[in-house]
């Protein structure tokens, strides 16, 4: 098990070293520009109080870590990632943005390994990180741990198409348009096979807010967008009393 979660964890390393100078452009494109509104409602989810300190997990170039100080000017942000070209061009952007260092941190580092002690972080967040980890359940409870008492969990991720019918559409556009798209844009159809590919083996957004819960987190809930193919997912760190059952949200 040890020697195919390395594997795979080189692969996902391999292939966002490969698309990482096109990234952004690419979320915005395949997206229709709806990243950015997403991105705005997980940091609003995370409930950061003046001075939070905010842990961004598989961070990539800084998205969410952006649009946390955005929100919360002066609260305090590590963003972490296992891919070092990620990591140089975030750096990059902070930099021109006139961001230093003592409000926008950087470290290389796995999510699955994370290199903070117990009960560090008001509140911790990732953008498409979930299906890519080869532990999920491993994965959220580093969160969890990493995390202070009361403190929030928010994740956006891709879900599998559901059952409706406009899955043959949403399909589609996964296996061609995307891969279409990718070649276009940054010179790769590869990668954008492989993303696709894992958005389809992808847990549904019930069953990952179960794994949540089973994980220990809190009052687990999500919000389905894009007609089902993407998701928010929040949960708190609370004690095993106050647990309470998955919800899903309707607007």
């Amino acid at each position: 098990m040890e020697s195919k979660n390395r594997d795979h964890n080189q692969l996902v390393q391999d292939i966002f070293t490969s698309i990482a100078h096109r990234y952004d452009v690419m979320n915005g494109v395949m997206t229709g520009g709806q990243d950015v509104n997403w991105r705005r409602e997980v940091i609003r989810r995370t409930e950061l109080t003046p001075g939070g300190q905010l842990l961004d997990i598989g961070a990539g170039t800084g998205d969410l870590a952006f649009e946390a100080l955005r929100q919360h000017p002066d609260c305090r942000v590590m963003a972490v990632d296992f891919t070092d070209r990620m990591l140089q061009i975030g750096l990059e952007r902070a930099r021109k943005r006139g961001i230093d260092h003592a409000r926008l941190a950087w470290s290389a580092a796995d999510g699955l390994y994370l290199p903070f002690e117990d009960n560090a972080f008001d509140a911790v967040v990732s953008g498409f990180l979930l299906r890519n980890v080869s532990d999920l359940p491993t994965c959220l409870a580093e969160q969890l741990r990493v995390l202070r008492q009361g403190g929030v969990m928010v994740a956006l991720d891709t879900t599998p198409p559901p059952e409706s019918l406009l899955k043959p559409l949403m399909l589609f556009h996964l296996r061609v348009v995307i891969p279409l798209l990718g070649r276009i844009i940054s010179g790769k159809e590869g990668p954008y096979r492989y993303l696709p590919a894992s958005t389809e083996a992808f847990l549904y957004p019930q069953q990952i807010a179960i794994r949540m819960k089973e994980a220990g987190f809190c009052a687990t809930a999500y919000r389905s967008l894009m007609g089902g193919a993407v998701a928010i997912y929040w949960g708190r760190k609370g004690k095993p009393k106050m647990v309470k059952a998955v919800t899903r949200e309707k607007r």
